[in-house]
Parts: structure tokens; sequence; C-alpha cells
């Protein structure tokens, strides 16, 4: 059996809960039939899980019957449909902050060539790493914006940005507000109308601790998107339009029932697990202790929860991790972590980015005694 040390949570939660590897292995071997396609006992079992699946995140986002939830195959196809479904013009003002993952980031970029739209970075405070709410808001009202987004908790550091707050002010000019929580959702309290979002975007294998091929995202009744992408849906077949209404209309294709069961039963154990305090106690402990290495410049925000970046003197990122895991069995994530804004804050080029840990439920203070005392004998 391994022994490795895994601190690469940000980028998959590893190893899931038991029960999600035992669901899986049920429903392959039981029910992996076409929910939705059939009248028979098994596809209405495994349209049962999905239907529950669904049920569990709109009480997780404290959305039930203000809002759909639509599942995907990952939260980057989420906002790819949900980025390329709205109305953008040539007018249109976009501003998403320079925390964004490439799932945003990227998306946009491809949109803003298509349309000429104009996307602004929102305002940070270069000391602190953190979002400038005043200069934001002085921003907003030079230049109105039409669409905000936001990730929740930046997949770099940890930052747990002011949503809220930045959703109130686009509120004062009716913009979209779009979150992404794919490093947040389970981790933290999220209310769909206390957040101030139409559309929230979520990642079934990172803090939901579910398995890979599966994610979705969250939206309000109110709001609708063109279309992206058309097919099946098991219902009114005869139609060659995609249904009207939400979820069907964003779901075509055939779901993956043995994903979403996975997410199910990591669902069912996050109710029973809240594991958020511990990853804070933990952040903290390994910020305080990288903090102390003469040698370490560790990245740190006001607000900050499960990823910690740093860059360690006189070597570079990518031979930090790799020493890690030859000599000491530690698995961390190197490099620029697929968002190209945040790093010209963080002036990491020259260390070819940072040595990113990603603190998970199964983690321990062991776990982050062995990567402090590695990085002492350096």
């Amino acid at each position: 059996m391994s022994t490795m040390i895994y601190l690469d949570n940000a980028a998959t939660s590893f190893p899931r809960p038991e029960a999600v590897y035992a669901e899986m292995d049920r429903v392959n071997r039981t029910l992996s039939v076409n929910a939705g396609r059939g009248g028979y006992k098994a596809a209405r079992e495994a349209s049962e899980i999905i239907y529950d699946t669904k049920k569990k995140l709109a009480k997780l986002f404290r959305c039930d019957g203000k809002a759909d939830v639509v599942l995907t195959p990952s939260v980057t196809q989420a906002f790819n449909q949900v980025l390329n479904g709205l109305d953008i013009s040539e007018n249109t003002v976009v501003y998403i902050t320079a925390y964004e993952h490439n799932a945003i980031a990227r998306t946009m970029e491809s949109i803003r060539q298509r349309t000429g739209c104009t996307v602004c970075l929102i305002p940070m405070e270069e000391e602190t790493l953190e979002i400038d709410l005043k200069k934001t808001d002085y921003l907003f009202h030079e230049k109105n914006p039409d669409i905000v987004i936001s990730t929740v908790i930046s997949n770099i550091t940890g930052y747990m940005l002011p949503v809220k707050s930045l959703f109130e002010m686009a509120k004062q000019y009716r913009a979209i507000t779009i979150a992404d929580a794919a490093q947040a959702a389970g981790l933290i309290d999220i209310d769909l109308d206390e957040m101030k979002a139409d559309i929230i975007g979520f990642a079934g294998h990172k803090t939901l601790c579910g398995p890979f091929g599966i994610g979705g995202f969250i939206i309000r009744k109110d709001v609708s998107l063109k279309c992206i992408l058309t097919g099946g849906t098991g219902s009114a077949s005869l139609n060659l339009s995609m249904p009207q209404s939400a979820p069907g209309r964003y779901e075509a294709g055939s779901e993956n029932i043995v994903a979403i069961a996975g997410l199910h039963a990591a669902l069912e154990w996050l109710s029973a697990n809240q594991h958020g305090e511990k990853v804070k106690e933990l952040t903290d402990y390994l910020v305080d202790g990288l903090s102390r290495n003469p040698d370490v410049t560790v990245f740190v925000t006001n607000q900050q929860l499960g990823i910690v970046s740093f860059v360690v003197e006189g070597y570079d990122s990518g031979n930090i991790g790799q020493i890690l895991d030859d000599e000491f069995d530690i698995a961390v994530r190197t490099g620029y972590h697929c968002a190209p804004y945040i790093h010209e804050y963080l002036k990491d080029n020259s260390y070819g980015g940072t040595v990113r840990v990603g603190i998970g439920p199964f983690n321990t203070k062991e776990d982050l005694d062995a990567l402090l005392d590695a990085l002492k004998s350096l």
C-alpha cells in the first residue's frame, strides 16, 4: 500500500470517502443503464439517483424552488455552456477577477475575440493580494458592468474572495452575477440569495469529494441561456428544438449515472462529515509553519482556506515538487495552476510558478509536519 502523502486536493480530492467507491461500484454493476430513456425498473432507479442528487445540491446551495440544478461532465464544460450561452455583444462589459481559472479566463477570451466585448479585471491591492472593493466600486460607476464573474476560493492561494460584496455592487447595475465554487462547494456555506448570485458553477471531484466526470451549475429560474449543446434529452423526441425549460434545456446526451451516483454518495458523506473547520485549522497551521522558514515566501491573504501557495528561494518550483515526490513521497502541485492573470501579482515567474498545497478532509497535521520538515532539509 502506498505511503504517499497526498497534498494535491485542489486538483482533485483524493482519496474519496469509501462510500463513494462502494456506491459507484454498486451502480456500475447493477444500474449502469440509460436513465430517463426507459420505463423499466433499473432505469427508474437510476433516474431517482439523479433526481435525489439534484435535490441534495439544491439544499447545499440553499436554492430549492429558486433555481435549477444542471449536471454536466465537468465544471469547465459548465462554464463553457454558461458563458457562451449568455447574450454577449461588442457593447457588453464583463468583469472578472485576476484569480479566475482558465475555465473562465480562456472561455471569456475566446468570447472576447469573437464578439469584441470588453473584459475588465477587477482591481487588486498588490500588497495584500486581495480585491480592492473601493476601486471596484469606482470602476463599476465609470464603466457599468453587464456581467460580473468571481471565483469563491482561489485555486492558487486559497483566498476567500469577497463575492457577496462584489455581487451586491454588480446588482446596482442589474448585472448578471456568476460564481465559480469549484474550490468552495461543500467546504463553506453557500447561499444563492445571500451571495446575490445568478449562476454558480461546481465541480464534483474537488471539495465535494465526489468522482471525476460530474460537475454542473445552479441557475436562477428567471435567467435563461442559449442552448450551446443540443441533442437527445429523453423527452419530446419528435421535437427538433431543445426543451424550453431548465434543466433539460441544458442537458443534452446520456447522463453519467456512475459518476452521479458517486457524487450522490459524496453529498451524503458531507452532510455527516462537515470538515471546513478542520481544513481551516490545517490551513492556518501550514501557513504558520511555512512562515517560520526563512527560505520560503508564502502567499498569504486575510481570509484563506484549503489551499496554500509558496516559493522557495534558490529553487524552481517544479524542482521542489520533484524533490518532495522522489525523496519524501509527498505529492504537491507546481506551476501556474491554470490561472493566467494572478501570477503578475504573485511575481513568481522566476520560480516557474508556485508550489501549491491542497488540503483535504483526510489530511492531518502529521502530513503537514512531514512537508515542513522536508522543506527545512533542503
